[in-house]
């Protein structure tokens, strides 16, 4: 069974920072394209950064860039996003998703095929 789980979410001060987990099961995570998204209320879900499956190459949009940084860990096959210096504009419930088309760009979140639940960042002091 494919499966997506994130983890690492929760309460933050704004310049505060927060690791995400990924942890995939069913599945080689490493064979896929992994984006990070989210969603606010009331908003459409917009991607936050991606790694791709061939090289290695990340991508990340441009209210994250500096900030974020996503990254694999074949062993525990799982994708993590550090975020640092958190804003209270980054408030979002954040997923991952996976794609076994690589994706060197971040792409729509349509063009993803598995999804995690999601895991709650809130910004806020």
């Amino acid at each position: 069974q494919v499966q997506l789980v994130e983890s690492g979410g929760g309460l933050v001060q704004p310049g505060g920072s927060l690791r995400l987990s990924c942890a995939a099961s069913g599945f080689t995570l490493d064979y896929y394209a992994v984006g990070w998204f989210r969603q606010a209320p009331g908003k459409e879900r917009e991607g936050v950064s991606c790694i791709s499956s061939s090289d290695g190459s990340t991508d990340y949009a441009d209210a994250v860039k500096g900030r974020f940084t996503i990254s694999r860990d074949s062993a525990k096959n799982t994708v993590y996003l550090q975020m640092n210096s958190l804003k209270p504009e980054d408030t979002a419930v954040y997923y991952c998703a996976a794609d076994p088309v690589d994706h060197t760009i971040l792409g729509k979140y349509y063009e993803y095929d598995y999804w995690g639940q999601g895991t709650q960042v809130t910004v806020s002091s």
